[in-house]
């Protein structure tokens, strides 16, 4: 079976990226990671894809005059490493409808919450903050809408009465680098798709 090719995109240290990388050393993964892109050239994620041996490169939006100049230069490298699936892991740059519209259905992104509740940022504290009792984290598709694309899978974990922001998004997570890579799998084996979903 032709392995999918998978691009990840990070901005930070990349947590979510090597739970990918260590899931497809497994030979029966049904995904390859292919390429790493990263916006932030100091991101700890870069050093420890460099390591691993996965092409690695930087894209600084800095020396872009817009967003859409920036995702053209990520997508002819998606281009030029045939590409199939791009991952969002801790991606910290809204995209524009160019890269959503050229890859759209094939791009997940994994959100620390259990969406549609908490998009953004500082969803933990927005958790704890709720009161409410479960929470948890989502991979999806992405569109153009922030963290507003069609819900493939979620996980979750209880809140304890003696969580904080800390052991709250540890737990948050350890589930994510279970959930991402599972989900990656059942995209990739086309068990979930962008047009099953859109149909049901």
């Amino acid at each position: 079976m032709k392995k999918v090719r998978v691009a990840v995109l990070i901005s930070g240290r990349g947590s979510n990226m090597i739970s990918l990388v260590e899931s497809a050393k497994d030979t029966s993964y049904p995904a390859d990671i292919s390429l790493i892109i990263s916006n932030n050239p100091n991101a700890d994620g870069v050093k420890s894809a460099q390591k691993r041996g996965i092409p690695t490169h930087i894209v600084d939006n800095k020396f872009y005059e817009s967003r859409e100049e920036h995702e053209q230069a990520i997508h002819e490298l998606l281009i030029a490493y045939d590409i199939d699936i791009i991952c969002l892991a801790g991606y910290m740059r809204v995209l524009t409808q160019f890269l959503v519209s050229a890859w759209l259905g094939r791009i997940l992104n994994i959100h620390p919450s259990l969406l549609p509740l908490f998009p953004g940022l500082n969803t933990h504290k927005r958790a704890l903050d709720s009161g409410i009792q479960v929470h948890g984290c989502t991979v999806h598709f992405v569109n153009s809408q922030l963290d507003g694309g069609l819900i493939l899978t979620q996980s979750t974990v209880p809140v304890l009465p003696d969580d904080d922001i800390r052991t709250l998004a540890y737990r948050v997570l350890e589930m994510e680098h279970i959930l991402y890579p599972k989900t990656l799998a059942l995209v990739a084996t086309r068990k979930l798709s962008y047009l099953s979903k859109t149909r049901r």
